[in-house]
């Protein structure tokens, strides 16, 4: 393992078993000012992570010691607020799937042009909410709160876990309750405008949203009230009231 990089620049851990890719990259990112630690497995990677103050992840599916799947499971566990960009070579649909729905941020398919990478870890850090200079106006809907300023989502007294991008669009949506927001502004407000990744993104993450929510909502002992979140064939998504498209209750699990 090597670090590289600026004392304030951006921390970028690098996980990677190709030589040849790894060396290319991570004098591409040095040359750009990033802070880079380069490891070439998955144990050594978890390792640095517990040990660095890290920023951004680039993660390789294809290691020696363990799948990258695990890998970017367990780094957006331990880390809800890291960057987690892969790099791999497996192409097709289901991998992409499996690796978002992982916690990963972004796909990237080898072979792929250092520019594009730059490109997107750009768009993404752009996106990432500075430290909040106050705390915003908390949004209210049935029993959840979005509250953008704390980057907190309660429902009634009970914290609701999201990953970065499932909370971010979930702020976005409370943001304009009971209005249709178009899958192109979604993605231009919680991902980038000039995206042109695939927008299986967009569906994983709203997937995974509703599950969370429900999850938590399972969890409390007394019933509460969740706002719907309305799929818009062909259009987006919209973050009905409870009540003004079915009902939002949730009934506790059966002791």
């Amino acid at each position: 393992m090597r670090a590289t990089g600026a004392k304030d620049a951006v921390s970028v851990l690098f996980i990677e078993d190709d030589e040849v890719i790894g060396r290319h990259v991570e004098a591409g990112l040095r040359s750009h000012g990033y802070a880079v630690a380069w490891t070439r497995t998955g144990g050594s990677g978890l390792a640095e992570a517990a040990r660095l103050p890290i920023d951004v992840v680039l993660l390789d599916l294809g290691l020696p010691d363990v799948d990258g799947i695990d890998v970017a499971r367990q780094l957006r566990d331990e880390y809800p607020d890291v960057l987690i960009l892969i790099l791999t070579a497996r192409s097709e649909e289901i991998d992409v799937i499996v690796g978002l729905d992982a916690g990963a941020d972004d796909y990237l398919v080898k072979p792929f042009s250092l520019t594009v990478l730059l490109a997107r870890l750009r768009a993404h850090l752009r996106r990432r909410p500075p430290a909040p200079a106050g705390p915003g106006e908390p949004v209210r809907i049935g029993d959840l709160t979005v509250d953008t300023g704390a980057r907190r989502c309660l429902l009634r007294d009970q914290e609701v876990e999201l990953r970065p991008k499932e909370f971010e669009l979930l702020a976005v949506l409370a943001r304009h309750p009971g209005e249709a927001v178009s899958r192109e502004s979604l993605m231009a407000q919680v991902w980038d405008e000039n995206w042109y990744g695939p927008t299986k993104t967009l569906d994983v993450t709203i997937s995974s949203l509703r599950r969370r929510l429900q999850t938590a909502a399972s969890a409390t002992p007394e019933p509460v009230t969740l706002p719907d979140l309305t799929t818009l064939r062909g259009h987006g998504y919209r973050l009905d009231p409870p009540g003004s498209s079915g009902s939002g209750e949730v009934p506790p699990e059966p002791s």
